[in-house]
């Protein structure tokens, strides 16, 4: 849910060299060389400025040396064109020892497809990286889902997350990316580095398909750039029947969460289980959202330990936090397909939407109330922390229905 849980980070999934990608910016190819990144990191080091802006025949080049201009150790250059489009990043040791570049790859309406590994040279590509990649092929399913997944996306490149995804009865994903508007909801987030994204979505999605007991997952990329499209996303969700929704991640703005708001208190049938967030705070006196939001259909939940001590850095709060489940050294998939442990609130919230998925499978019926209802069955008292109904010791079994 914080920047801590969203800065997770795996490595993106290498495509075979026959993959369809677009090509790389052409004046790029043809003005950039070797040379000149030698000339700039030359130029900027006897400006004695630790960071410079220089221009390129292809655009600007911003350089940062580290620690200090006249006694450099290391180097970081990025390549915009000339309207400011980033095109590549270079990292060199002096005098100009090329340890790592990439350049990106952009389709045809210049948003980018693939991320290119450069050798030493700048010429030699020797790794790709998708970005936005084509759904594969998937099992047929029949058009609606009961669980959602709202993240970063997930990497529906792998098969032990393939397996997992609702689909239509064409094998067409159910979901959207509702950040680049379409239907790609790859697990990227390129907001602090565009050539090093970071991942949470498929950390996440992971856990939620494993304790989902089989229920097909539909996944959404949420709207980064513009929040008031939980709206839309929402309406999206509500048209495919979904039911229990998985929400990881939020902020302290309560103004950015307003759309969201109105259109969750528009599906009363549509349960919302959302993170608490990691800030180390009670909540109720210094809210987080939509956590803290005052909605009868969102469940707020945090992460304990295995012993029901609350997680370090986990939130809390008597009126907004409702649950604790534990969620501090959980097993995941990360976006390369590697296992790793993790924890925190972001895993809290998943294992509890498995819980009330499976509840609401067996118990096809119930409505918004009897789900809580159950969940608060569930939970016992949890000493020292400040919850509303309660610890959940393990909600990976299926007690009580």
């Amino acid at each position: 849910m914080t920047l801590r849980h969203l800065m997770l980070a795996g490595l993106l999934l290498l495509l075979p060299w026959g993959a369809t990608a677009a090509s790389p910016d052409p004046q790029m190819n043809r003005q950039m060389n070797r040379q000149m990144i030698c000339d700039l990191v030359a130029e900027a080091a006897g400006s004695g400025n630790a960071e410079t802006t220089s221009v390129w025949p292809g655009g600007t080049a911003n350089i940062r040396l580290r620690p200090a201009p006249s006694n450099w150790r290391f180097a970081l250059i990025e390549l915009a064109n000339s309207n400011a489009v980033p095109l590549m990043q270079i990292r060199a040791l002096p005098p100009c020892h090329v340890t790592e570049a990439r350049r990106l790859v952009r389709d045809g309406g210049g948003s980018p497809t693939d991320i290119e590994i450069l050798g030493p040279d700048l010429a030699s590509v020797t790794a790709r990286q998708a970005v936005n990649p084509p759904v594969p092929p998937l099992d047929a399913g029949d058009g609606t889902a009961l669980l959602a997944h709202i993240d970063t996306g997930v990497n529906y490149l792998l098969p032990e997350i393939a397996s997992h995804l609702a689909t239509d009865g064409d094998g067409q994903l159910l979901g959207y990316d509702f950040w680049d508007d379409d239907a790609r909801p790859f697990d990227t987030d390129p907001r602090r580095n565009v050539f090093f994204p970071m991942h949470h979505g498929t950390t996440t999605f992971s856990l939620l398909a494993r304790e989902a007991g089989g229920i097909p997952i539909a996944i959404y990329r949420f709207p980064a750039d513009d929040l008031c499209r939980f709206k839309a996303l929402i309406n999206h969700m509500a048209g495919l029947s979904v039911r229990v929704v998985s929400l990881s991640m939020g902020s302290s703005d309560r103004d950015e969460w307003a759309c969201f708001e109105e259109a969750a208190r528009q599906q009363p049938h549509m349960l919302f289980i959302v993170s608490a967030g990691n800030d180390g705070r009670d909540i109720d006196q210094m809210p987080v959202y939509p956590a803290a939001l005052p909605l009868d259909n969102l469940v707020t939940v945090t992460s304990s330990d295995d012993f029901g001590r609350l997680g370090r850095g986990s939130n809390s709060g008597g009126q907004s936090v409702d649950f604790m489940v534990p969620a501090e050294r959980v097993e995941v998939i990360d976006h390369s397909g590697a296992r790793a442990d993790t924890g925190g609130t972001s895993y809290a919230a998943p294992r509890l939407a498995a819980l009330a998925a499976r509840y609401l499978a067996a118990t096809p019926d119930a409505d918004t109330p009897a789900i809580l209802s159950f969940l608060k069955r569930r939970a016992r008292p949890a000493s020292d922390v400040a919850l509303k109904f309660g610890w959940i010791p393990d909600p990976s079994d299926n007690f009580g229905f």
